[in-house]
């Protein structure tokens, strides 16, 4: 427990920021596998228009510190190379 009042407000604004980051998470888990799942049906234009729309999540977690820059262009390079072969 927080013995100071500064203390007690870095934990307000940890458990803010976690509460924040974890749902940024799951948006972008949530666009990942909208775009698995369109690779695995086989229909390439709904591939791209989910890959389309899952980019800007991506990037967002990147940006804001959720994931790392390069995790986030090996996932995206990794998925359109994925499309490309349907």
């Amino acid at each position: 427990m927080a013995n100071h009042p500064s203390a007690a407000k870095r934990a307000r604004q940890s458990e803010r920021r976690a509460t924040v980051n974890r749902l940024r998470r799951s948006r972008v888990k949530t666009s990942m596998k909208k775009v698995e799942t369109a690779i695995a049906g086989g229909d390439k234009d709904a591939a791209r228009a989910a890959l389309k729309a899952a980019q800007p999540e991506l990037h967002r977690a990147a940006a804001k510190g959720v994931m790392t820059k390069n995790a986030v262009a090996r996932k995206l390079s990794r998925l359109s190379s994925r499309i490309k072969t349907i």
